[in-house]
């Protein structure tokens, strides 16, 4: 079997599963034989998020027509963190208690990233401060809100916006492709689902121009 042909799968949640059990298609984007030893095999896997890794060795053993199932599973990472990054909650504890017992910060700095290096991974839309307090009251992105943007954004991507000081303001998902979103001067470019930032960071920019077009009507 050419483990390299396998690019993706397939793939329904086993029987005792917390989910609806339905067919999905996820990306595999590797897998890797690192080692055999008589009937055991070691796989290195890279996947899109979302596989069974446990339905994914049985369709390998079927495809090998010798049977095959999951007996451990490692996860090595997950998005921009990996293994070799990550704490365990006894270092964040101590951490944790330097500071509160003698005022020292600098593990918990160590251990404690920003929320902004988890959406390394996802499409970024960089935006005006003028637009930043209305979508962290809930309103959508419009194109005349966006200032620059990541290439090869399609319309249905999920999207991540930032200040222009690369600070996390919410995410979404595109209504625009990234052509669209620089051509057009009006209507939705993203639809925000979950707002990062508190309200009030920003001024509230959007109150003063509604007061203005009121003003002029």
């Amino acid at each position: 079997m050419d483990l390299d042909a396998y690019s993706s799968a397939s793939s329904r949640p086993p029987l005792r599963s917390s989910v609806k059990r339905r067919v999905r298609i996820r990306e595999i984007y590797y897998i890797e034989l690192t080692e055999v030893e008589a009937r055991n095999g070691l796989l290195r896997v890279g996947c899109e998020a979302g596989t069974y890794i446990r339905k994914l060795c049985h369709d390998i053993g079927e495809v090998l027509g010798c049977g095959a199932h999951m007996r451990e599973l490692r996860r090595t990472r997950t998005g921009p963190f990996k293994e070799d990054t990550i704490t365990n909650l006894y270092d964040l504890v101590d951490a944790y208690h330097f500071w509160k017992e003698d005022g020292d910060e600098s593990f918990l700095r160590k251990i404690i990233q920003p929320m902004e290096n988890a959406l390394e991974h996802i499409p970024k839309i960089f935006i005006r401060d003028s637009a930043v307090d209305s979508i962290c009251h809930g309103a959508n992105l419009t194109a005349p809100g966006i200032v620059k943007l990541e290439s090869e954004i399609k319309a249905g991507d999920l999207v991540s916006i930032f200040t222009l000081k690369n600070e996390a303001v919410a995410l979404g998902i595109a209504k625009m492709s990234s052509q669209e979103m620089y051509a057009s001067n009006h209507g939705v470019a993203v639809e925000i689902n979950r707002v990062l930032m508190e309200p009030g960071t920003y001024p509230p920019m959007w109150k003063k121009h509604d007061r203005r077009e009121e003003a002029e009507e």
